[in-house]
């Protein structure tokens, strides 16, 4: 049995909307939105990772630090999913989604000190950033101003926090 018109997917998988993007341009944004959502977990899991493993003189700075990061990128995940759906596609941000399309190299495992996590953290963000600063691109290229904001949103609070970081390793001994 069929449920309301408005509750259905078309043809090509996306939900009925009356948002006046083009059908064409919603799929390529969700795509892309996608990606960055895949990405955006994974950066979040590696914070948490970090967070749970850092030792050394900084351990108490760097854990809360760490943690202010993985839930500032929580407040991305869930900005990225519902532009997603929004637009009439289905976020797809599953654990096993994020770790076969992210863009993020793999965490180390093992590592503990202090530094070493500096370092990690550093390139999951500068990395996160990079690929955020392309979809403002190709968001705009597709005439979505919203999803280009989001991702505007999103590079200004990753480069804030990739500053935080690569402070403990920019100061003169």
């Amino acid at each position: 049995m069929k449920t309301k018109k408005a509750n259905l997917k078309e043809a090509n998988g996306l939900y009925e909307t009356k948002n006046d993007i083009a059908t064409s341009k919603r799929l390529k944004i969700n795509t892309l939105m996608n990606r960055r959502l895949a990405d955006s977990i994974d950066l979040q899991a590696q914070m948490k990772q970090a967070h749970w493993n850092v030792k050394g003189p900084n351990f108490i700075g760097l854990h809360e630090l760490f943690d202010k990061i993985a839930e500032s990128v929580e407040t991305y995940v869930d900005l990225i999913a519902e532009r997603i759906v929004q637009l009439g596609g289905t976020a797809e941000g599953t654990v096993r989604h994020s770790a076969a399309r992210s863009k993020l190299a793999e965490y180390p495992h093992g590592i503990s000190d202090s530094m070493a996590h500096v370092d990690a953290v550093t390139t999951a963000l500068s990395t996160f950033g990079r690929e955020v600063r392309e979809s403002i691109e190709e968001a705009n290229k597709l005439d979505d101003a919203d999803a280009a904001d989001i991702f505007t949103e999103v590079s200004r609070g990753i480069d804030k926090w990739l500053w935080f970081v690569e402070a403990h390793i920019q100061a003169k001994h």
